[in-house]
């Protein structure tokens, strides 16, 4: 909300914008954040965060203020930013919680691997391409640490833009309904890659898409190894509209088993859990004890969606192809857990369902319901 012209206030945090850019809408990413950052500390005792690109500064600030993190490096690229960085981080500095820069963020990682300096909590909210981060953000994130990467090139993700994809994130994305999730599987699965290279792994906490930003929250693990479960291909069907997981042995020799049409092919790409049902349950008890009730209702989606399948079906599709009425999705979900299908909603599109049933299950049950 707005206290003035110049003042705004998200969670804790009083701040100004000055020439910073600031998308309020963006919010939701910076809650989930600061619920991860708190379960962290909780869980070790410490937690140092790097920003490396802070912009006016309050995620940095509501780190400091609601996470309780010990340190803050608010790292901002445009010097011309300065002033307001330093005025809205004034007290976090004074009290010797945090410091300010404006360098280069892939010069800030390299010098936190040269002097062995890794952080609890690297955040990276860039615009555009993350692919210049993608790599070297590991440099200065702890073993065990959590990597809070950011996406806003939707075009590329939603397979608009195949060779692109290609550039990004060493994959073919292609365009289907479900495509804003394949875009957050992208994002996680290239940083996987990059990871096993350094013979490290990672493990998604969260994977947030909101108003056309992907946001994932990774952590960095000492051991993970690329298998066809976690890594791996989607296959879509334009005929029927199903998909299908599709390992790496398989390519070349997979069609639909509805028409035997031959599908469409993206990845290869994160197939493991969206997020760490367990972590999102101790957030959401954050949530509740900080009584930010909307907050609460979007972690229990993201519970309940936590292990499908790597895609969805859209309730418009599901009308399209059975030639019938939209289906209410709420009943539709009753429905398939009434014929021991398992079903929920998805945080990615409100007009969706995840389910372990194929695409002509859905119609079938959608027409009887």
């Amino acid at each position: 909300m707005h206290l003035d012209l110049n003042w705004h206030v998200e969670g804790k945090a009083k701040f100004q914008v000055g020439n910073a850019f600031y998308r309020a809408t963006s919010g939701v990413a910076r809650d989930l954040g600061v619920f991860a950052a708190a379960v962290y500390k909780s869980d070790t005792g410490g937690l140092r965060v790097l920003e490396a690109m802070s912009g006016c500064g309050v995620r940095s600030l509501r780190y400091w203020l609601e996470s309780e993190a010990d340190w803050v490096w608010a790292n901002e690229g445009n010097p011309d930013i300065s002033p307001i960085l330093h005025q809205n981080l004034a007290d976090a500095i004074a009290s010797g919680h945090s410091q300010v820069t404006h360098l280069d963020a892939n010069r800030v990682f390299f010098d936190c691997y040269n002097r062995s300096d890794y952080y609890d909590l690297v955040d990276v909210d860039c615009f555009g391409s993350p692919a210049p981060y993608l790599s070297t953000s590991l440099w200065a994130t702890k073993i065990g640490g959590l990597l809070y990467l950011t996406s806003t090139d939707g075009r590329t993700a939603t397979g608009h833009s195949p060779k692109n994809s290609l550039s990004v994130y060493g994959a073919y994305a292609r365009a289907h309904p479900s495509a804003h999730e394949q875009g957050l599987r992208l994002l996680i699965g290239s940083v996987q890659q990059q990871a096993a290279t350094k013979g490290l792994g990672i493990e998604p906490v969260f994977s947030l898409f909101a108003g056309q930003v992907y946001r994932v929250m990774l952590r960095l693990v000492a051991t993970q190894e690329l298998t066809e479960k976690n890594f791996g291909f989607i296959g879509y069907c334009h005929q029927c509209g199903d998909y299908q997981v599709v390992p790496w042995r398989k390519l070349g020799r997979v069609v639909c088993p509805h028409d035997d049409s031959s599908l469409t092919i993206s990845g290869p790409m994160w197939l493991g859990e969206l997020h760490n049902a367990t972590l999102l349950q101790r957030m959401r008890a954050l949530a509740e004890e900080w009584n930010w009730l909307e907050r609460v209702q979007l972690l229990k989606v993201m519970e309940a969606e936590a292990d499908f399948p790597p895609y969805f079906f859209t309730l418009g599709e599901i009308g399209r192809r059975g030639k019938m009425d939209i289906p209410k999705r709420d009943r539709l979900i009753q429905s398939l857990h009434e014929q021991n299908y398992r079903a929920s909603s998805t945080h990615i599109n409100a007009q969706a369902i995840k389910t372990d049933a194929d695409l002509p299950t859905c119609i079938a049950v959608a027409r009887r319901s």
